[in-house]
């Protein structure tokens, strides 16, 4: 069975891959803006780890509607959830049987809601999957630790491809630099760069 997961290179991501690997035939996708280059580093990680890739485009004007939100809130959160949703939405429409991601049990943002996984079901024929919704940060990063040879550091440092680095490219290019800080608090994300075996 053919399986789409949202991929950004990160240790979630990474081990939801990991995890489907003995049920699906699992192809990493990363979604982008083409506001930058970032997908890339999630292609060689899923190189790295066997995955075969796939780069998707997503629609500018969610971005520069989630970039406005994020700006207008003062953080991040719903912005990054419509971007989510989007790109869970986009993937949906590929040629497979399932999709995934790697939200976890303890994720405050992204997030998706039993109602939404089943509208995403019924309305596009395929089952969502979410492999790590019933592990908590510790138990993820234990798994994590075993299995990839991870980066980890401040978020604007660590190679990746999630929405954030075109996000942020985005309120940038609109609002300067400055506004970036005031939206984004610093946080750690990670990159993986192969297994440990």
């Amino acid at each position: 069975m053919e399986l789409a997961l949202l991929y950004s290179g990160g240790k979630d991501s990474s081990l939801a891959a990991h995890l489907l690997d003995r049920f699906y035939d699992v192809r990493c996708v990363t979604g982008s803006f083409g506001l930058t280059d970032d997908w890339e580093h999630a292609e060689r990680a899923a190189a790295e780890l066997g995955f075969p890739f796939e780069r998707v485009d997503l629609d500018r004007e969610v971005a520069e509607d989630a970039a406005e939100t994020m700006v207008a809130d003062g953080y991040p959160r719903n912005g990054i959830q419509r971007v989510h949703e989007h790109a869970l939405e986009t993937i949906a429409a590929l040629d497979v049987d399932a999709i995934a991601d790697g939200t976890r049990r303890d994720d405050r943002v992204p997030t998706v809601s039993r109602a939404q996984a089943q509208s995403l079901e019924d309305r596009n024929g395929i089952d969502y999957i979410s492999p790590l919704s019933g592990f908590g940060r510790h138990a993820v990063d234990q798994l994590v630790d075993a299995t990839f040879d991870v980066q980890q550091g401040p978020s604007e440092e660590v190679p990746k491809a999630d929405y954030e680095d075109e996000l942020r490219a985005f309120i940038t290019d609109e609002h300067g630099e400055a506004t970036v800080g005031d939206v984004f608090p610093d946080h750690d994300q990670t990159y993986v760069h192969g297994r440990n075996d």
